[in-house]
């Protein structure tokens, strides 16, 4: 039963996640107060290892979080078969979908119906990011525990934040570099 609600769960999210890999993550919200298999922090730190690591971070994040329900319940054998299990579920939509399409792009592509409909999905897109953004960052940026006058917020977190939002702004080197810096003050700093 376990597998067969890790595909459904991947199954949705790739059918609904329109905008790429960071699209995927309202649905992993919604997963983590629905099922319990992995806390807000623990998807923090899958967005984080999902993307420093090679491939679609949609992808990435299926693969992690089938792999981890897998193998809590059946081992290693589990994991493995949970994380492809996770994974083609989340690609399966897509794959039909464009297999479905693929034929009449071009008849579609003229079609100014069409280009409207993706052209209006953009802010939809953007606005799911945008939540998910604000959520994630709020546990980081702000302290639940003490709250005097500088002790709500985690100065830390929004020092570096800022920083590398600047760095990104003024530079514009390749992100792998503010990746790389985040993750060094991250480990100086202990977030």
């Amino acid at each position: 039963m376990t597998f067969l609600l890790v595909f459904w769960e991947f199954f949705k999210t790739g059918l609904f996640a329109i905008g790429g890999g960071l699209a995927t993550i309202p649905f992993l919200m919604r997963m983590a107060e629905n099922h319990n298999w992995f806390t807000t922090e623990e998807l923090s730190n899958m967005i984080a290892v999902s993307e420093s690591t090679p491939g679609p971070i949609g992808i990435n994040m299926a693969t992690y979080v089938g792999y981890s329900v897998g193998s809590e319940s059946f081992g290693v054998v589990g994991g493995i078969l949970g994380g492809i299990l996770a994974t083609t579920a989340l690609v399966l939509p897509s794959l039909v979908i464009i297999m479905i399409i693929a034929g009449f792009l071009q008849k579609f592509r003229q079609n100014s119906l069409i280009e409207k409909t993706f052209f209006c999905l953009r802010p939809a897109t953007i606005g799911m990011l945008a939540v998910s953004l604000i959520a994630m960052m709020s546990p980081l940026f702000f302290n639940p525990n003490g709250c005097g006058y500088f002790e709500c917020f985690n100065l830390k977190a929004i020092l570096l934040f800022a920083a590398l939002l600047f760095g990104i702004l003024k530079f514009k080197k390749h992100p792998i570099i503010y990746l790389a810096i985040g993750a060094v003050a991250g480990i100086i700093f202990k977030f």
